[in-house]
């Protein structure tokens, strides 16, 4: 056998001491030992990909606010979540892809893409049964594992060309 600083009880009792996660453990939510990043990713997978739109809570505050809202959106929880609605609404195949993500301190930054195909009206244009691919950058402010402000910045212009809204332009 190698040789150790420690005697072999001294080394269980310092690993049995060590880790502070070992102290909350069953304590804390689960969001709480995830990384700013990893709450992001959780979110888009369950609310945005799987639809459980009414989980949105578990990711945001009541109170978050939208610092780019979209055209009609309410404020806080409530406001994200009718928009939410009437995204799956249009598009029931919506997916949603993380292609780059940065995080900093209580900052999460996502550059994504998302596809679907568009089924139902949306923002006054009827279905048009045609695939879209839409990309975007979000940048999340997150406070005690929860996102608290977000700012998304989204090519409207290139979904509704794809939805026919508006013609490509010409060379």
């Amino acid at each position: 056998m190698g040789s150790s600083r420690f005697a072999q009880g001294q080394i269980e009792r310092h690993r049995r001491l060590t880790p502070v996660a070992h102290l909350w453990a069953g304590r804390l939510p689960h969001r709480f030992m995830q990384s700013n990043s990893n709450i992001v990713r959780h979110f888009i997978t369950a609310v945005l990909n799987q639809g459980k739109i009414e989980s949105a809570g578990e990711f945001f505050w009541e109170d978050m606010v939208e610092q780019v809202p979209l055209p009609g959106q309410g404020p806080g929880l409530s406001g994200l979540q009718d928009v939410l609605r009437g995204m799956h609404a249009a598009f029931p195949d919506m997916h949603w892809t993380v292609e780059e993500q940065i995080a900093q301190g209580d900052k999460v930054v996502t550059r994504f893409e998302w596809t679907g195909t568009h089924q139902a009206e949306f923002f006054g244009v009827p279905a048009t049964g045609r695939a879209v691919r839409v990309w975007g950058v979000v940048i999340d402010r997150l406070e005690g594992g929860k996102i608290k402000d977000t700012r998304i910045i989204m090519d409207a212009l290139g979904l509704m060309m794809q939805l026919g809204a508006f013609p490509p332009p010409q060379p």
